[in-house]
């Protein structure tokens, strides 16, 4: 069965790559592309390619009626994406959300609509399926060494901080090692913030932006004698791709909102 996609955020960096990405797969129809900017422009004329007959709009709400397709995918900004899975959600539309910095508050709220009308989605704060498996992997090493730090490095064009990622990484680790508190009890920072911030049991998250980077991590752990190191780089947009094309197909599937890609990974 071919599925409708709608991208929102389509003239965006990653936009561009997830439009491509639909266009070329052979299982998936690109109907609907959304953004602030290109309005009335063909999308494959704009990703340099031939003219697909899909212009882009800046009214998401229309285009869904219009085109009525089967997901939207969002890479927007954090004001703007909790607005538009629930708008896609009035339309009976599933949602796939790739945009991090939505309060918990607007995620209950997104997953509380899509329970009642039985229309599934996902919210994921990465869609590479390697940064999902350092997650994973993660897990099972604060099992034996309670004591991490995370350093999490963007590019500088991102508006949040720290990244999804790495606070998913944290609560996964915070969930693992249960009833733990790192760290010194007192520490003297002689520039505020020089030892990150500090999640729950006293992980440290450190944020790094610059340009030339795409999205990287490292979760570092130390025991007595040792350290161990998990890292996983995204040297280029396409890494996303693959989980992303998971999720669209898979979410067809749901009847309800899925927070990160692990839950269609290891289901």
């Amino acid at each position: 069965m071919m599925i409708n996609v709608l991208v929102a955020g389509a003239l965006g960096k990653m936009g561009r790559e997830v439009c491509k990405s639909v266009i070329s797969a052979g299982d998936l129809r690109l109907v609907g592309a959304v953004d602030v900017r290109g309005e009335e422009q063909d999308i494959g004329a704009l990703l340099g390619g031939e003219e697909i007959g899909v212009p882009v709009k800046n009214d998401l709400e229309e285009e869904l009626s219009q085109k009525r397709p089967d997901v939207m995918v969002d890479f927007t900004v954090p004001e703007a994406a909790a607005a538009n899975a629930k708008t896609a959600l009035r339309w009976k539309v599933r949602p796939v959300v790739g945009t991090t910095g939505m309060s918990a508050g607007e995620i209950k709220e997104i997953t509380e609509i899509a329970r009642e009308s039985k229309i599934g989605g996902i919210i994921a704060p990465n869609f590479a399926i390697g940064a999902v498996l350092m997650i994973n992997f993660a897990v099972q090493a604060a099992k034996y060494f309670p004591c991490v730090e995370i350093i999490e490095l963007h590019h500088d064009q991102k508006l949040d901080a720290p990244s999804g990622t790495a606070l998913k990484t944290a609560q996964a680790i915070t969930a693992a090692r249960e009833d733990f508190q790192q760290g010194m009890r007192s520490e003297i920072e002689k520039l505020p913030g020089a030892r990150g911030g500090c999640f729950n049991g006293g992980i440290r998250l450190h944020s790094i932006r610059l340009p030339g980077l795409v999205a990287h991590q490292e979760v570092i752990f130390g025991g007595v004698g040792q350290t161990l190191t998990i890292r996983h780089d995204s040297i280029s947009r396409e890494s996303f791709m693959p989980g992303i094309l998971l999720a669209i197909r898979k979410v067809m599937k749901l009847d309800k909102i899925v927070l990160g890609l692990e839950s269609l990974l290891f289901e």
